[in-house]
């Protein structure tokens, strides 16, 4: 029976997402007999201000978000609140940096992915092919972790088995991403990140409600630091996070989310200049709410869930908070909430991920006629590749390692390290060429791969600083040894030098 109630509105909730799928598919079927590519990949651009903001949010905030990020602040206290702190400045800078010129150059250039950008940049075939295989593998990592981090929750809630969680909301995460395209995506999106919202609300009350009260949670907190190895209102956690890797925080999490591609592409789908003011100031309120907000609830629940159970990682205390401490109704809709930051972030991954494959490597090299038989077969291939991505990465998920918070750090620095100076430099430095986006990529993520495998670190940094700084001399140098660009490059992304 419990089972039951708790599942009950998870089970509404994917099929609303089903209904949206479906309703427009069939809304754009239109739309996309024109030009599936642009319907498809990018929504015609066409989002709003508040899609925009709530879109970015849903797929930067993921499954380590809600789950992995709370389950070290539970170990290591307000020093990982800290730590988290710095991703309140990540939709601002997405879209506050480079967001306007983006959107101009995807126009010029008629980009409908960011590989699309990088190849009108850097007129090179393999620095385009290159960026769409770190692309894939990157994004393929980070969907496992999604993909675990819900799986557990799920079955951790409901009783069920991992794989049997694995499975349930897999399917339709996949499903509705395959038939829906972009502006499902953006849609399902924005109400996922709504979701969550509400999600870390009912979080909220639970541990206010068995803590007894703010004042007997903080009295509870300071006698387990008191007695505990770890002072748990330390900013440094003891020194178990210590400060250069606090600082470190700011590239991986702060401006190193300029170099993510699944959030530079929302830069190419809004409809005005109104629309993304709007959603800087947006996504910065309710980036910093979440982002903050679920460290912090993780931190407060070392008052209620005081040990672990045996043979369990950090990653259970929420899974733990919602099972225990909730009735079955108000658990079956708070895990709502973190099985939204999974599916935001497995859709968004899945539709970027396709369009590397379709539309930056096969469309590229084949001949186009832009006839409706030719849309309709891109269309088969487009749904087909998506799907065959989803059901291959859950396939990957079904022995899942664990610390999920980690898997999605290492991802995230990878993509950062590929992607960030070619984009910063390519946008705003005219003398950036293929042949220093090429060296910045193989340089970097071989200095950020390498010194993480084997362990190599600066100070305490996180790795992140090894794979930014060896890309940025690789850059500069491989820069001056290349041609400058051909002039009419210039003339489409530097035209004020003209």
């Amino acid at each position: 029976m419990y089972t039951f109630i708790t599942l009950l509105p998870s089970a509404l909730f994917f099929l609303i997402l089903l209904f949206i799928g479906f309703l427009l598919k069939r809304r754009e079927a239109k739309k996309r007999r024109e030009n599936f590519s642009k319907e498809y990949f990018i929504g015609g651009r066409s989002l709003n201000g508040f899609v925009l903001a709530m879109s970015l949010v849903a797929t930067y905030g993921s499954v380590s978000s809600f789950v992995g990020g709370p389950g070290v602040a539970w170990r290591t206290g307000l020093a990982w609140v800290l730590f988290a702190s710095v991703q309140v400045v990540a939709a601002y800078l997405i879209l506050g940096i480079i967001g306007k010129k983006l959107a101009v150059i995807a126009r010029r250039v008629d980009a409908i992915t960011i590989i699309d950008v990088i190849r009108s940049r850097y007129p090179s075939d393999f620095c385009a092919n290159l960026c769409a295989v770190v692309l894939l593998l990157f994004f393929t990592t980070q969907m496992i972790a999604q993909f675990i981090g819900g799986a557990n929750i799920f079955a951790a809630v409901t009783g069920l088995s991992y794989q049997s969680g694995l499975l349930f909301f897999a399917l339709v995460v996949v499903l509705y991403t395959t038939i829906g395209g972009f502006n499902t995506v953006a849609i399902t999106d924005t109400i996922c990140a709504i979701l969550m919202l509400l999600g870390m609300f009912f979080l909220t009350y639970a541990i206010l409600h068995d803590g007894h009260g703010w004042n007997q949670i903080m009295h509870s907190l300071h006698q387990t630091s008191q007695q505990g190895k770890i002072d748990l209102f330390s900013p440094t956690a003891s020194n178990t996070v210590p400060i250069p890797l606090l600082a470190s925080q700011w590239i991986l999490c702060g401006i190193g989310t300029i170099g993510l591609p699944q959030s530079a592409v929302r830069c190419l789908s809004y409809k005005d200049t109104q629309s993304v003011h709007r959603a800087m100031l947006i996504g910065t309120i309710v980036c910093g709410a979440m982002m903050v907000g679920m460290p912090l609830l993780g931190f407060l629940a070392h008052s209620v869930i005081l040990t672990l159970p045996p043979h369990t990682t950090t990653d259970a205390v929420i899974p733990l908070l919602i099972a225990k401490h909730m009735n079955p109704w108000l658990a079956g809709f708070t895990i709502i909430g973190p099985l939204a930051a999974t599916m935001s972030t497995i859709s968004s991954l899945l539709i970027a991920g396709s369009s590397a494959i379709v539309k930056d490597i096969y469309l590229h090299y084949k001949k186009k006629t832009n006839s409706p038989a030719e849309q309709k077969f891109i269309s088969r291939i487009g749904i087909g590749v998506t799907a065959f991505m989803g059901i291959c990465t859950v396939l990957l998920a079904i022995k899942p390692p664990s610390i999920i918070v980690w898997i999605n750090l290492f991802a995230f620095g990878g993509l950062e390290t590929a992607f960030f100076w070619i984009l910063i430099l390519g946008l705003f430095w005219h003398r950036a060429n293929s042949c220093g986006a090429i060296s910045a990529i193989i340089g970097g993520l071989s200095a950020y791969c390498l010194s993480t495998a084997f362990q190599i670190h600066l100070s305490t940094c996180h790795n992140i600083v090894i794979g930014i700084g060896a890309g940025a001399i690789c850059f500069y140098i491989g820069s001056l040894l290349g041609k400058a660009p051909h002039i009419d490059i210039q003339k489409i992304f530097f035209p004020e030098r003209f």
